[in-house]
């Protein structure tokens, strides 16, 4: 009876899973079911580049300049072997968007992973500590909202160019991209937090807690927490393409990722020197790829704060 038990207890999690509320939100709507195929290919094929690729773009042995500003391949000088064309170096720039994506979704994951970590830890105590605590970390907060995310990035870009030799600033450069838009996006992880904590400190669980001589700390973490992570999950969606977009406007300004580890953004500055002098695809491709990336990602975000908003149910 017990080997049996996780295998009747999987399909009852899935079915339970398929008649929830979510799903069914979720397949009612064509929108949000196209942004989600369109998502799943762009990360599909960004985390499967290495395999699936047609070639290695960043592989100088293979690259060949003779190969260098080839049409896509329905043009009349195109080579099926370079469905997209190539760039100024003779890169698939197929598999160039391909292996850009990555670098774009690590930079915007990880950046939101650490706005997230500071949001939600400046979030709870604000809201369950308030008095003193709550006046400082949102007055914080209140003021890094005066500043641009790009503005911050570029400062801190700066800071760290004339502080390290350029060897050692290139190899950290998407480690400081990160840090730079990380920092700069936790002030609404912060204040959502924060106002759902205030709610939660109030109730009865919350007090029965403190009655058994619970510490703030496991409080905050064991019982506050997992009722503020819903609206979480919706900004944290929406702030990835956001993320992204910061990232590719940094990498295009000159001032993101260095040249050997391109992303999308450095894919369209490239491109753009050559965009007036015919050889269109080099920008025009990188930059549909990262529309359709960003509006999925943002329409999938929409979605899910409208199915997770019990007001609209």
């Amino acid at each position: 009876m017990s080997a049996t038990a996780p295998e009747i207890r999987r399909p009852n999690a899935i079915r339970r899973a398929l008649d929830s509320d979510l799903w069914y939100s979720f397949t009612r709507s064509p929108v949000t079911v196209a942004s989600a195929i369109v998502a799943l290919i762009c990360v599909g094929g960004a985390v499967l580049a290495p395999w699936i690729a047609p070639h290695n773009p960043f592989d100088l042995a293979s690259l060949q300049l003779m190969d260098a500003f080839k049409p896509p391949a329905w043009e009349a000088e195109g080579d099926p072997a370079y469905l997209l064309g190539t760039d100024d170096q003779g890169r698939d720039v197929l598999s160039a968007i391909m292996y850009g994506a990555r670098v774009s979704l690590l930079v915007g994951f990880f950046a939101v992973l650490l706005s997230v970590s500071i949001g939600i830890t400046a979030g709870l105590a604000a809201g369950y500590m308030g008095g003193m605590v709550d006046s400082v970390l949102m007055r914080i907060a209140d003021i890094k909202l005066t500043f641009p995310t790009i503005l911050i990035a570029l400062l801190i870009d700066g800071v760290v160019r004339a502080a390290l030799p350029r060897e050692v600033h290139d190899q950290i450069a998407l480690y400081v991209v990160i840090f730079a838009i990380g920092i700069s996006n936790w002030p609404s992880f912060a204040r959502t937090v924060r106002g759902s904590a205030m709610v939660e400190r109030n109730k009865e669980y919350v007090q029965a807690a403190r009655v058994i001589g619970l510490s703030r700390a496991r409080i905050m973490v064991t019982h506050v927490l997992p009722n503020v992570l819903g609206p979480v999950l919706v900004i944290a969606t929406l702030n990835l393409g956001f993320a992204v977009l910061a990232e590719a406007t940094l990498s295009f300004l000159g001032v993101g990722v260095p040249p050997t580890q391109p992303s999308l953004g450095t894919l369209i500055r490239i491109g753009n020197d050559f965009l007036f002098s015919g050889e269109w695809w080099i920008t025009i491709f990188p930059g549909i790829a990262l529309i359709l990336l960003v509006l999925s990602v943002n329409l999938l975000g929409d979605w899910l704060r409208d199915a997770l908003n019990p007001k609209l149910r």
